[in-house]
């Protein structure tokens, strides 16, 4: 008498919802065996009971915490940036079609996955995307109060300097034409400003303490151009840097390295790509500028490159970012090393 087998799951594709996760599972030929629908905790039960096998998702908030719920369970989870599933949808989109992709997309050997992020990473990125955000509302305060009194024929330069100097004396002067419903307006903006800065204030302290306490962080703040808050950024961000196979990796992933577009054994090289996380380059980049403006050239062998390259005739923008994907490589090479520094070589005079 023939009796059935049960057919083996070797991965499974898991698309992600806010209450609903939709599960399907292939066997070792890519075929599906299995397509369920899951609450939240119907999802953890299920993951406790099935037997260990390969776990993929899409990258997306909540799926740091999936992957830490399914790894606890035994799976060995993968997860797949949203860009590289959308190739193995097939048709119309729906929640299981997804999550077919999914398990689909983490079987070919060429993919590449992100690192599944820690809490301690979570809880230091959290703090840098409030930073972010209330440094933006700072901006548009200023930008804000700015326009308002242009109206008034009151001008004031650019920039949170100039700001800060002139708008305590604007509102303070009594014959500058000034409304006083206008008036009160740009005191509770001035207010709200000074607030936003003592916030800023006590997330940089914050900050710093972290960079303090942690030995990758110190050791990242020896690279020239990366400070305190560009050091913890890297940590929270790019974790470890195990992940990436060379510090090339790493600036790819920054988006500090050109596009190509090339065809017919002809190779087309455009401007840098912009990819990844655009924070963390744009941290990269305000440190490399900060190197080609103060860095002691005689002190140091990024001082002489940058040398060569402004006798060269290159663009100062140019350099700027080409040092800045040199600090992102120098930084990986720190990261991954343990007990590594980076060691300021004095030119031989």
């Amino acid at each position: 008498m023939n009796q059935s087998v049960k057919p083996v799951v070797t991965r499974m594709g898991i698309d992600i919802g806010k209450f609903a996760f939709h599960v399907v599972g292939l066997d070792f030929a890519g075929k599906p065996v299995f397509r369920s629908r899951f609450t939240r905790e119907r999802l953890i039960e299920f993951l406790a009971r099935a037997s260990p096998t390969v776990v993929g998702m899409e990258a997306c908030p909540g799926s740091n915490w999936l992957a830490r719920k399914a790894a606890a369970c035994g799976h060995e989870v993968k997860i797949v940036p949203a860009q590289f599933v959308k190739p193995f949808v097939k048709s119309n989109k729906t929640d299981m079609i997804d999550a077919e992709a999914i398990a689909e997309a983490i079987s070919r050997p060429t993919m590449r996955f992100a690192q599944p992020k820690t809490e301690a990473q979570l809880d230091l990125q959290a703090l840098h995307r409030v930073r972010q955000r209330l440094v933006s509302n700072k901006t548009s305060i200023i930008n804000q109060a700015r326009a308002f009194l242009l109206e008034y024929g009151l001008t004031i330069s650019a920039g949170a300097a100039h700001f800060v100097r002139h708008i305590p004396s604007i509102l303070s002067d009594d014959e500058n034409g000034l409304t006083p419903s206008m008036r009160n307006l740009l005191q509770e903006l001035w207010q709200e400003y000074r607030s936003i800065e003592a916030r800023l204030l006590q997330l940089r302290r914050q900050i710093e303490a972290i960079a303090a306490a942690d030995d990758a962080a110190t050791r990242l703040t020896s690279v020239p151009g990366i400070g305190q808050l560009t050091a913890t950024a890297i940590t929270a961000f790019a974790g470890t840097g195990t992940q990436f196979k060379s510090g090339r990796h790493l600036a790819a992933w920054l988006g500090l390295v050109p596009k190509e577009f090339s065809t017919g054994g002809k190779q087309r090289l455009l401007g840098i790509s912009k990819r990844g996380n655009p924070y963390l380059r744009k941290l990269l980049i305000h440190g490399a500028r900060s190197c080609v403006l103060h860095l002691d050239r005689t002190r140091d062998h990024l001082g002489v490159w940058i040398n060569q390259m402004e006798a060269k005739g290159v663009h100062r923008n140019k350099v700027i970012v080409a040092l800045a994907n040199k600090l992102a490589r120098i930084a990986w090479a720190v990261l991954t090393r343990q007990s590594a520094f980076y060691l300021r070589q004095p030119q031989q005079q």
